[in-house]
């Protein structure tokens, strides 16, 4: 028996060529079938479920708010898009967005919690836990009780963590921090709740806040030498390297130039 001869060169790049043209049109009508598939009515969105933080926002507002700028179908739609849609919304932080088989979207929300004002006169916005300066309707929050803070762009994480230094400090002798604010030079001034500016100088978290413990230590023991407590306070500079100036209400230190003797 005589061993099988081998095919010539020209018919073995035919059955290739057969071979890869045969895949390529199978290839080519499951991608157009998978294209008519996506775009079959069964699959567009036709429901989106809220879920998580909404406190600020009702869940049928933003489904309707944001449902006409999505588009798409269950397979086509871009989520980055449909999660950048629910994070424009004021008082969203985050949005997390998930697909439901075979045409539901389930999108789950974070909220910011203010935790104080952001910026100066004629510039108010808010500050959540995390530092992060937002935009919102600062007539939903109680102004009464979040304190004011400001600060370089960017820098509002640095801000709100030397407030939640400093605030506990004053509590003791009844003396709320009201507000705090970091210069472009990186200077330190707060004002407490009883309108006393304090200049809190430079440094780090600690430097600061061993300048506070030596003015609070001491002040008691200065007002009560002029018959006043700690809320006379109206100004005080902890920016001396040993020691710290105040000024206290009704309490003046100026000496009046004598009258000229009468002739």
């Amino acid at each position: 028996m005589n061993p099988a001869q081998e095919q010539p060169l020209d018919v073995k790049l035919m059955h290739t060529t057969a071979t890869f043209l045969f895949l390529a049109f199978v290839v080519m009508g499951l991608v157009a079938a998978a294209r008519w598939v996506v775009r079959l009515p069964a699959f567009d969105i036709q429901s989106i479920t809220v879920n998580g933080e909404v406190s600020h926002n009702n869940a049928l507002t933003l489904r309707a708010n944001v449902a006409p700028r999505l588009s798409g179908t269950f397979f086509s739609m871009d989520l980055g898009r449909v999660r950048a849609a629910f994070e424009a919304v004021p008082w969203v932080r985050r949005a997390v967005v998930r697909r439901e088989f075979p045409n539901r979207l389930s999108v789950t929300l974070q909220e910011h919690q203010a935790v104080g004002y952001w910026g100066g006169e004629g510039e108010l916005r808010l500050i959540n836990s995390q530092g992060e300066v937002f935009e919102a309707n600062v007539g939903e929050v109680d102004q009464e009780t979040l304190p004011r803070l400001n600060g370089p762009e960017g820098q509002g994480a640095e801000v709100l963590a030397m407030f939640r230094a400093l605030a506990p400090l004053f509590g003791p002798l009844d003396l709320p921090l009201d507000q705090l604010e970091l210069s472009s030079g990186g200077s330190w001034r707060a004002r407490l709740d009883t309108g006393a500016s304090i200049e809190l100088g430079r440094g780090s978290v600690a430097e600061v806040i061993a300048r506070v413990h030596r003015f609070l230590k001491t002040l008691t023991q200065v007002t009560s030498r002029y018959s006043r407590h700690a809320n006379a306070v109206e100004s005080a500079d902890l920016r001396h390297e040993n020691g710290y100036a105040i000024r206290l209400r009704g309490v003046t230190t100026s000496v009046a130039a004598p009258n000229p003797k009468k002739k």
